[in-house]
C-alpha cells in the first residue's frame, strides 16, 4: 500500500500542477500559436537530457498532426547540425532552469539570423527567457520525486503544454480527419481512417449491366470482373439492383440464360455514400452477410467494395 499511496502522491502533484498551468495561461501562448502559424519551413524542438526526450515527443507530435518539425540536440547544434536550423524556421526551445549550457549556441544563432524562439522554461528571469521572443512559463510546482531533484513534474508540464501547442495549431490549421490519414498511413490509425474510396474497383472494373440484359450476358459480366455481383442500372445509370452468386442459385432454372436481368436481381440493395469509412463499410457487409458494396454518389454507382479488398487493407 505505501508504494500505491506515493504512485498517488505523484500522479495528483502532476495533475495539480497541470491545473495550475492551464489557469496561467495567458497572451504569451497566444503569441506563441501565432508565431507557429507564421513558419514556412519547419518548428525546430530542443532540449537538453530529460527535456530533450519530451523535445522529441513534441516535435513528433507537432509534425504528425500538421506542423512540420524536427528534434535537434543542442549538443549536434555546436558542431554542425545548426545548418538543420534555417531562416524559415522557428525553434522550441526546452530547459526548466533556462540555463542550460548546451543551448548556448543554439540562442546565439537564432539571435544573430533573427529565427523566432520561443522559450519552455520554468524560471521567468533566466537567460532562456530573456532571449526569446515569446517564454511560456511553467508554474512553481516541486518535482514529484521525493529529493526535488529528478525532472518529474517540470517534464509533465513541458509535455502538457506540448500537447496543447499541437491541438490548438490543429484547430487552427482545420486539420481534419483525412489530413491526419495522409500522415499516418501505416498501422492502426490508418487503417481505421481509411476511405472506400482509397480502395474501391472503378471505372471498367465495374461489373454492370442494363436491366433488359439476359442473364446469359451477365453471368460473363460478373465472370469477367470477378467480384462475385453485378450492378444493375437504369438509361440514368443509377442502380436498381444487384444481381449476385445467391441470386443465380435462387432462379436456378432451365430458362435462366434467357431471364433478364431485372427478373433476377435484389431490388435496392445495400449500398455506401463515397467517401464513407472502409471499416464503415465492412460493417455493412458484415451484418448484412454480403460480401460486396456498391459505392454510390446520388445513386449512380461510381465504384465497388469487396470484403476482400477491406481484409487486405488490414482493416478488422
Amino acid at each position: 500500500m505505501n508504494d500505491i499511496a506515493v504512485a498517488r502522491k505523484v500522479l495528483e502533484l502532476e495533475a495539480e500542477a497541470i491545473k495550475n498551468m492551464s489557469k496561467q495561461l495567458d497572451n504569451n501562448f497566444l503569441k506563441s500559436i501565432e508565431i507557429l502559424l507564421k513558419v514556412t519551413g519547419r518548428v525546430i524542438v530542443t532540449g537538453m537530457g530529460k527535456s530533450g526526450h519530451i523535445a522529441c515527443k513534441m516535435s513528433s507530435t507537432l509534425a504528425s498532426t500538421g506542423t512540420p518539425s524536427q528534434f535537434v540536440h543542442p549538443g549536434e547544434a555546436s558542431h554542425g547540425d545548426m545548418g538543420m536550423i534555417t531562416r524559415s524556421d522557428a525553434v522550441l526551445a526546452l530547459s526548466n532552469s533556462g540555463e542550460t549550457p548546451e543551448l548556448g549556441d543554439l540562442l546565439d544563432y537564432c539571435r544573430r539570423f533573427n529565427i523566432p524562439l520561443i522559450a519552455i522554461t520554468g524560471k521567468q528571469d533566466s537567460t532562456l527567457a530573456k532571449n526569446a521572443d515569446c517564454s511560456l512559463i511553467l508554474p512553481e510546482m516541486p518535482e514529484a520525486c521525493p529529493m526535488g531533484l529528478a525532472p518529474t513534474t517540470s517534464t509533465t508540464l513541458m509535455l502538457a503544454i506540448g500537447d496543447a501547442l499541437s491541438v490548438a495549431l490543429l484547430e487552427r490549421r482545420k486539420f481534419t480527419k483525412q489530413d491526419f490519414q495522409v500522415l499516418h498511413p501505416g498501422g492502426k490509425l490508418g487503417q481505421a481512417l481509411l476511405r472506400v474510396d482509397d480502395i474501391m474497383h472503378v471505372g471498367d472494373d465495374l461489373p454492370l449491366t442494363r436491366p433488359e440484359e439476359v442473364m446469359s450476358d451477365v453471368i460473363l459480366i460478373m465472370t469477367n470482373k470477378m467480384l462475385g455481383c453485378a450492378g444493375v442500372v437504369n438509361s440514368q445509370n443509377k442502380l436498381l439492383g444487384v444481381v449476385t452468386d445467391g441470386d443465380l442459385r435462387r432462379h436456378m432454372a432451365k430458362d435462366l440464360r434467357n431471364t433478364s436481368a431485372e427478373e433476377v436481381m435484389t431490388k435496392n440493395p445495400k449500398t455506401i455514400r463515397t467517401g464513407a469509412l472502409a471499416a464503415e463499410a465492412l460493417g455493412i457487409m458484415n451484418a448484412n452477410s454480403i460480401t460486396v458494396l456498391f459505392v454510390v454518389n446520388e445513386e449512380v454507382p461510381i465504384g465497388i467494395v469487396h470484403l476482400h479488398d477491406c481484409l487486405r487493407a488490414g482493416i478488422d
